[in-house]
């Protein structure tokens, strides 16, 4: 699996745990903090190598501190890094995650030079001579720049895959209708379904998108698991019994399964398995990056692991 992760990147915070912010000038004792790199890009690039895929990850960051930080992160994950775009005069894009005891994640976010990649960054040789391409985020790059991508990847013979990253109350169909058609695999969670479809039903959400050009949708359901939607037909598939620490990067770890499962030729059903228990492995410490874990360990953790009722 030779793939391109393109769109967000992100140096995640993360602080746990946190019950309540010290009032004024106060302080309270935490047990861990970290930092790690993110986004619907680098998250899932970071488990795709986990995994076993090639990967290149292509958005844009800053030039400052953080920035050579998040490269560092992800190279020492074994992911290239060389198609990333340094801006001069925008700051890397970065949260703070107070993560609560339950696992729960408010976030406190710059947007920062995500937002400015463009046209003239993509690396299209790169898009073309990969397997798969998956494309975190489009939102925030724009329904044309992101339809003339995918585009291009569809007539090299790569495979395409999107997540969303924006929450189901800021979206619309407009938004993402363009796309449709040049998307293999959607990945969305439940609430960017109906959100973005602008339906109320979860499933006649995720037909909508089947019905503009979409292959195969896949949806997370946080605990609940994954819902499987094509044409002819839904399949639901449970998510696995862990103690649950931080729910971070949980999302981009399970495209990072499928997409391996697929790329592997497994079912959407196997691949999707796969996917949860990623998802799964990552929920059990804190930051996108937590698991020292391969495709093998996956698939066993998978067969052994209870799932939940």
């Amino acid at each position: 699996m030779n793939v391109v992760t393109m769109g967000v990147h992100v140096l995640d915070v993360l602080v746990r745990p946190v019950e309540e912010i010290p009032e004024g000038q106060g302080a309270t004792l935490v047990e861990d903090i970290r930092m790690t790199a993110a986004g619907t890009a680098a998250g899932t690039a970071l488990t795709l190598a986990k995994l076993g895929a090639s990967v290149r990850t292509t958005g844009a960051i800053g030039t400052d501190p953080t920035g050579d930080l998040l490269i560092q992160l992800l190279r020492t994950a074994g992911i290239d890094t060389e198609l990333l775009v340094r801006r001069r005069d925008t700051a890397t894009s970065a949260s703070v995650l107070p993560i609560r005891p339950n696992g729960d994640r408010p976030s406190l976010h710059l947007l920062g030079a995500n937002i400015t990649y463009s046209l003239d960054d993509i690396p299209w040789d790169a898009v073309a001579e990969a397997s798969h391409l998956h494309l975190g985020g489009p939102e925030l790059i724009g329904a044309d720049v992101a339809v003339r991508v995918l585009a291009h990847a569809k007539d090299h013979g790569v495979v395409t895959s999107v997540d969303l990253l924006a929450p189901g109350y800021l979206g619309t169909f407009d938004q993402i209708e363009p796309l449709l058609p040049y998307i293999d695999f959607l990945l969305p969670n439940d609430d960017q379904v109906v959100g973005f479809s602008e339906e109320e039903d979860l499933v006649t959400g995720a037909r909508k998108f089947l019905a503009g050009g979409v292959g195969l949708v896949a949806v997370t359901r946080g605990g609940e698991g994954a819902l499987l939607v094509t044409a002819e037909d839904t399949e639901t598939i449970p998510a696995f019994e862990v103690e649950v620490v931080d729910t971070t990067g949980c999302g981009d770890a399970f495209s990072a399964g499928f997409l391996r499962g697929v790329s592997l030729g497994r079912t959407p059903r196997e691949a999707a398995v796969l996917g949860s228990a990623a998802a799964a492995l990552v929920a059990q410490g804190l930051g996108s990056d937590h698991g020292e874990f391969d495709l093998a360990e996956a698939d066993e953790f998978a067969m052994t692991s209870k799932i939940r009722a």
